[in-house]
């Protein structure tokens, strides 16, 4: 199962891992995207800039959106109602713009915890957690996490007991999910904002938890 680390084999003199090039057959998406993109500037419904400013703005969203609807979650029990009842709507209230899809957010518990995939692709709420990691878009994860996913979930570290559930959610182009990981303990006295510093990336996608105050 890929994770964010690499293997020191594989790095190159920068320190970063290496990647193969892209010069592969382009596939039948990949040329509908190229040629739907240039119908669209053509016809002057956008253009290039347009196109290149929407991407830099996805490419700087970060999970820490997410983070901070979590730990308003965490503190706030009527936005908690809220945010399990629409996500979508209460995340707007925080001013995060989801976007056409539908935010579900799910919550773990004692008794259950939520885990998110995409079988088909990588549908992922990009609007609030920025690009999705490379293993969340892996054939691997996207298969065995609806076949197996205790044991998904304990190569990513998280081992949880026998009696606790786990709950698959499987993305989809127009549905979306985002996880509520438990709020850890001795977290009482801590501000909204030191609370959001806690929520991992992983833990808002179900294959982590959050992180425990020092």
């Amino acid at each position: 199962m890929p994770h964010d680390h690499h293997d020191h084999d594989h790095l190159s003199p920068s320190g970063h891992p290496y990647r193969p090039d892209q010069d592969t057959t382009l596939t039948y998406w990949q040329q509908m995207e190229i040629a739907i993109r240039e119908i669209l500037i053509d016809k002057g419904v956008t253009t290039p800039a347009e196109i290149a400013t929407q991407i830099e703005a996805m490419d700087a969203r970060s999970s820490a959106d997410g983070a901070a609807v979590v730990a308003r979650a965490w503190v706030d029990p009527a936005f908690r109602e809220r945010l399990l009842a629409d996500g979508s709507k209460a995340a707007s209230e925080m001013g995060f713009d989801i976007g056409p899809m539908k935010l579900i957010a799910v919550e773990n518990t004692a008794d259950v915890h939520n885990i998110v995939v995409c079988t088909l692709c990588s549908c992922y709420p990009r609007n609030l957690l920025g690009l999705p990691p490379d293993w969340y878009k892996s054939r691997a994860y996207r298969s065995r996490t609806v076949r197996e996913p205790r044991s998904v979930l304990a190569e990513f570290g998280v081992t949880l007991p026998d009696d606790v559930t786990v709950r698959v959610h499987d993305s989809t182009a127009d549905m979306r999910y985002v996880v509520i990981p438990a709020r850890p303990a001795g977290t009482d006295d801590m501000s909204e904002a030191a609370l959001a510093a806690l929520v991992t990336r992983d833990s808002m996608i179900g294959t982590g938890i959050a992180r425990s105050p020092r």
